[in-house]
């Protein structure tokens, strides 16, 4: 449960600790479901530089490391985009080998990216609390995704 904005972004920084290079984190939830306030806290954990916004009208976004030797971010939001070959179009796949990728409205369109990847699915509720599950794909996503969700359990949020 992510009863507050704050509660969401704390998970973001938790998951943004654990991301390098050729990390895929995918997002999925309606509108207003909580996906950019996530990749907030996923800059704020990888400490990359810049104001996270939704890259929707823009598709990708691309952020800096604050410290030499850091990781890039690439924020992307795939809700415009028609399918598959549109998305493709962006060449992300190039971007995997130097920086980690999120892409909101993901789920059906980015797992070709990386084998391996963290899916975490948004549910916003009536009395404005979120839920996150979260899954991954591959022996080290998988592990660390019931670690994370653990932690979130322990914590209270």
């Amino acid at each position: 449960m992510l009863p507050t904005a704050e509660d969401t972004h704390a998970l973001g920084e938790r998951i943004g600790r654990l991301l390098g290079a050729g990390d895929l984190v995918i997002l999925d939830g309606a509108l207003g479901a909580g996906k950019t306030v996530l990749t907030k806290g996923i800059a704020v954990g990888m400490g990359v530089t810049g104001i996270v916004m939704s890259p929707t009208f823009v598709i990708a976004r691309v952020h800096r490391p604050a410290t030499p030797g850091g990781v890039r971010l690439v924020h992307v939001d795939a809700y415009r985009l028609g399918g598959r070959l549109e998305f493709d179009d962006l060449d992300l796949d190039t971007d995997m080998t130097t920086a980690a990728v999120v892409v909101e409205w993901g789920e059906g369109r980015a797992e070709q990216l990386a084998a391996d990847h963290l899916l975490v699915r948004l549910t916003r509720h009536p009395d404005d609390t979120r839920t996150a599950e979260l899954s991954g794909t591959g022996e080290r996503w998988s592990r660390l995704a019931e670690e994370i969700a653990g932690a979130a359990a322990h914590r209270g949020a």
